[in-house]
């Protein structure tokens, strides 16, 4: 079982995995995103972006639900000239949020890797 230090209390976010494939970072959240739960994944972007990373894959396959927050801070990633992937949309992550997130190449269902590579 994959332990992330990260809290798995209700409402919480959970930055399940972080990988890199050169100057893309592969992101796959867990649990529950909202106002106050997006901010360790804000501070991963703002740390990724500081540190050189021009792309970003997010998985939301185990996303149990998410409201605006999730798109305000991937809008912020693309708003800064970054290529944005998402995949694996789950049934928490409303298609009209997925298919409005700002700056992101089509939604696509799949091996993160491959999305990473595009």
């Amino acid at each position: 079982m994959h332990d992330s230090g990260a809290d798995n209390a209700p409402g919480v976010i959970v930055i399940d995995s972080v990988t890199t494939l050169g100057i893309t970072l592969v992101v796959c959240l867990v649990g529950e995103i909202d106002g106050h739960s997006v901010a360790p994944l804000r501070a991963l972007l703002a740390s990724a972006a500081a540190d050189g990373y021009t792309g970003l894959v997010v998985d939301t396959s185990r996303v149990t639900l998410c409201d605006a927050s999730l798109l305000a801070a991937l809008g912020w990633w693309s708003r800064q000239g970054r290529r944005l992937t998402l995949v694996n949309r789950s049934g928490g992550v409303p298609r009209r949020q997925f298919a409005a997130c700002p700056g992101q190449s089509a939604p696509r269902a799949g091996s993160l890797t491959s999305a990473a590579a595009s």
